[in-house]
């Protein structure tokens, strides 16, 4: 039996006191004991907001994300020594796998996502505003990482995955944490940060780990801090209601366990792809973690006419599932994490079986492999009937969170809809179909009451990751009784650590701050062709003003002639009534290559290649005899990495630069707007 330590204010701390005892799931025993008894928590979250915070925010999104990807390396290669522990909590090899690797890829996931940041330790977001008749008072919105912490408060079911989905996106955006796991499973993330420190690829303070209770922990919160929650809902309203909260207005996120649905179409009958999957797919969300997830099916919805066959072909595949200790070969599903989990369960079973009986399944009399089924955590899977859902609601306002499901029939697809939305708000549903109408209406009538929504059927089920897994770069979350929060979700997530603020003034002036030229701003003329320029001699607001062409019927015959494109506004004078056009009209993407033609220097340099084209208008048409001009703008200037052991551009130290066009005409107007890149070598 070890002593959990607690990781605050630089160093490893046990807590004060016996400790709470954890247990292994199999054998009953203790394994260790955690307490954060005696610890300064105020003192703890101001080590995070003064030692953490700063570096983390004057980083820049590349060099965090960078500092997720080593991190993610250096876990994934100690990866074993977590299974061993992670055995403890009841879990199979397969369990273990989505709590760890799926943890750990939620790092590579977000420093992969540093590639859709700038290089700067903010975030420039959306359009300009213009904000005066002459542009010269203009608005703009950046992101600024809070001076805070994170204080993220877990689950006792994913105590990998809980913590690193989370610091994942925190880290990224800039911002330090405070992570308190259950201390139910705190043995398993301590033994993983132990790693993390040892790393030293995180700055101090940069991570922080209570393993105990944590009561306290937000008496101290100030409002530059924010707050997630992982657990039940009842501990999550008292949470949401603590004063410090609420007196500073500290975000608060919650994801909280829901009553999730998996549906099965109406034309999904026997011998359909889609009946197999979805009895596939109910069977292992209700195994999987001993159905200890927030995301496990809990209702199961099926026609009325098939209630008969789930039911059998449910229980079949429940009935091959083989409990114990997952240690032994043919295993498939493990205990709850203790037996006080247990307890719990079983309360709820039966309250839930008093009025829906239980169809499959004897939480009393059942086999258990390679255990002992008295000392260890045990239960089988449970399958409930609620043969009335409209009526019964007890199926829509009780979860048991273990293996127990409950199967209940709908007429028609309005009442399937009506039964979803029973549960008042659940992180995921499933609706299995290869009716591409149901799939709609279910979609666009449920999806209100969902963070997430499967549609499962014979084309997606090849590499569908499941019913319960949520996904880095999408929302994880959901309304009403779920939460009403949302974790992860690519930059959406990053940004709930970021302080939006609109900023006011001259477009020069946003130029300078944001480092992203605006329309209006001040343009710098030099005598260096910006071609001949590498990447780092380029600066924002640098500006090309080209040579001038007078356009003629021959360029348009010509381009027309090149491209292809014989379109009647470019080559047919008399089918133009009714139309926009005076006459005939040249080739927008002419006017574009002729603005090409215009700024490109044709001899060798640092530009590499032609990297794409972001946006483009054609804002005035261009008739014969017009004359047009280009200012060729440095826009924004993008570095990318390199990788000298790869061949060809990888190995190339360079940036990628986005050049504004605006192709004007004699009236000086704008006939033609475009943001084009280029991928430009560095000088040194």
């Amino acid at each position: 039996m070890q002593q959990l330590h607690n990781y605050a204010l630089g160093a490893w701390i046990p807590g004060d006191g016996e400790g709470i005892p954890q247990y292994n799931a199999y054998t009953g025993e203790i394994v260790a004991t955690a307490s954060d008894a005696g610890l300064d928590f105020a003192q703890i979250l101001e080590y995070g907001r003064k030692t953490g915070n700063p570096v983390l925010r004057r980083m820049t999104f590349h060099e965090r994300g960078r500092m997720l990807k080593a991190l993610a390396f250096y876990l994934l290669e100690r990866k074993e020594k977590y299974y061993t522990v992670s055995h403890w909590t009841g879990a199979t090899r397969a369990d273990s796998w989505v709590d760890i690797e799926g943890g750990i890829g939620n790092l590579f996931a977000y420093s992969s996502l540093r590639r859709r940041f700038p290089n700067e330790p903010y975030y420039v977001e959306g359009e300009t505003v213009r904000l005066s008749k002459e542009n010269t008072f203009t608005g703009h919105h950046i992101l600024t990482p809070k001076h805070g912490v994170a204080v993220h408060i877990n689950a006792f079911n994913f105590p990998v995955w809980g913590m690193l989905e989370k610091i994942a996106v925190n880290l990224l955006a800039g911002m330090p944490a405070v992570v308190k796991p259950s201390e139910q499973t705190s043995f398993l993330t301590e033994a993983l940060v132990r790693d993390i420190v040892e790393s030293g690829i995180l700055p101090a303070g940069a991570l922080q780990l209570i393993v105990g209770t944590g009561r306290g922990i937000l008496d101290s919160v100030m409002s530059q801090d924010v707050v997630t929650f992982t657990g039940s809902a009842e501990t999550g309203k008292k949470l949401r209601a603590h004063p410090a909260l609420i007196q500073h207005s500290v975000p608060f996120t919650m994801e909280a366990d829901s009553l999730n649905a998996a549906v099965l179409g109406e034309d999904a009958a026997p011998g359909t792809p889609e009946f197999d999957l979805f009895i596939k797919e109910v069977r292992r969300e209700m195994v999987t973690k001993a159905g200890q997830k927030c995301t496990a099916v809990r209702r199961i919805i099926v026609p009325e006419k098939l209630l008969e066959d789930v039911h059998k072909a449910l229980a079949k595949a429940l009935g091959q599932t083989t409990i114990g200790d997952p240690a032994v070969e043919g295993v498939r599903m493990g205990a709850l994490i203790n037996r006080k989990q247990l307890d719990r369960v079983r309360e709820k079973l039966a309250l839930l079986a008093e009025k829906t009986p239980v169809i499959f399944g004897d939480p009393d009399r059942f086999e258990v492999t390679g255990a002992n089924r008295e000392n260890g955590a045990f239960i089988p899977p449970i399958l409930l009937l609620n043969e009335n859902p409209v009526q019964q609601k007890i199926s829509h306002e009780t979860e048991c969170f273990g293996p127990v499901s409950t199967l209940m029939p709908y007429k028609n697809l309005e009442e399937a809809i009506e039964i979803v939305q029973m549960g008042k708000g659940s992180l995921v549903s499933t609706i299995c179909t290869y009716d591409r109408q149901i799939q709609r209406e279910y979609v666009l009538n449920a999806a209100a009451y969902h963070g997430r929504i499967l549609m499962l059927n014979r084309e997606s089920a090849k590499e569908s990751t499941g019913h319960g897994s949520p996904m880095p770069l999408l929302v994880h979350g959901g309304p009403g009784h779920a939460g009403g929060g949302e974790e992860m979700g690519g930059m959406r997530g990053v940004f709930h650590y970021m302080q939006r603020t609109a900023i006011q003034g001259h477009p020069t002036d946003i130029t300078n701050v944001t480092n992203q030229f605006q329309t209006g701003a001040a343009q710098t003329e030099t005598p260096v062709h910006p071609f001949k320029k590498h990447f780092d001699e380029l600066f924002v607001g640098e500006t090309l003003i080209t040579a001038k062409h007078t356009v003629s019927e021959a360029d348009i015959h010509n381009f027309a002639n090149v491209s292809g494109d014989n379109f009647y506004a470019h080559m047919d004078a008399t089918a133009l009534e009714g139309t926009p056009f005076a006459g005939r009209v040249a080739h927008g993407y002419f006017v574009l290559s002729k603005a090409a033609g215009l700024f490109v220097d044709a001899k060798k340099g640092p530009v590499l290649l032609n990297y794409g084209l972001d946006e483009c208008r054609f804002t005035k048409p261009v008739y014969p005899g017009m004359t047009i001009g280009v200012k060729l703008t440095v826009k924004e200037k993008i570095e990318q990495e390199n990788d000298p052991s790869k061949e060809g551009v990888g190995a190339i130290p360079r940036g990628i630069v986005k050049w504004l066009v605006d192709v004007y005409d004699e009236e000086g107007e704008t006939v033609a707007i475009a943001t084009i890149l280029t991928m430009v070598r560095k000088k040194v």
